[in-house]
């Protein structure tokens, strides 16, 4: 467990802070700003993988969901990449993986990045609907192993303890128009619970 949570608060810590403001004006005063989100991306998704990889076992089993009922929690995983897919098309997939940056910087695109609130589709349900495909997608498991449930709790309690951080973010780049939107969709995560 003592691996497993420093595996995961090395990936949470780059992951959080690298996306704040003032560290961002560090990094680019050391690449090119087309790179850092770029950079960015890539650093974590190669550290995402690393905690996957090194993670370990703990032993025991929660459940297991035997047909006809392991389909339930398949339609919940598949919820889950709905959902990470609906909001990420939302968000623009080049730009959240910093392609979208790069070819700006090259003069391959066209004018800066744009960046809108979006607040339909998924993003009427929850605020952050690609947390919640996440919690789907990671509790959905019809055999929930103890490892599993680990990397769920640990990687769920991250995103819960995240987002208010990242709304502060939302509210100075979007001012009203974010509060506004926090009254209209009431839910941060979980519809009904959080």
């Amino acid at each position: 467990m003592v691996v497993n949570l420093a595996l995961f608060t090395a990936f949470a810590l780059h992951h959080s802070v690298f996306a704040r403001t003032r560290i961002k004006t560090i990094v680019t005063a050391h690449i090119p700003p087309g790179l850092e989100r770029a950079a960015y991306t890539w650093v974590a998704s190669a550290l995402f993988l690393l905690v996957c990889w090194a993670w370990q076992p703990v032993p025991g089993a929660l459940y297991v969901l035997h047909s006809p009922w392991s389909w339930l929690g398949y339609s919940a995983q598949a919820i889950g990449v709905i959902l990470t897919f609906l909001g990420s098309r939302a968000l623009d997939v080049l730009d959240l993986a910093g392609v979208r940056h790069v070819l700006r910087a090259r003069g391959d695109g066209a004018g800066p990045v744009r960046v809108e609130l979006q607040t339909t589709g998924v993003y009427g349900l929850v605020r952050h609907p690609l947390y919640f495909g996440w919690v789907l997608l990671v509790f959905g498991a019809p055999d929930m192993t103890a490892t599993r449930f680990t990397f769920a709790v640990v990687s769920t309690i991250y995103l819960a303890v995240a987002i208010p951080f990242e709304e502060r973010g939302l509210d100075d780049t979007f001012g009203p128009d974010y509060a506004r939107y926090r009254t209209q969709v009431r839910w941060r995560m979980l519809p009904g619970i959080y």
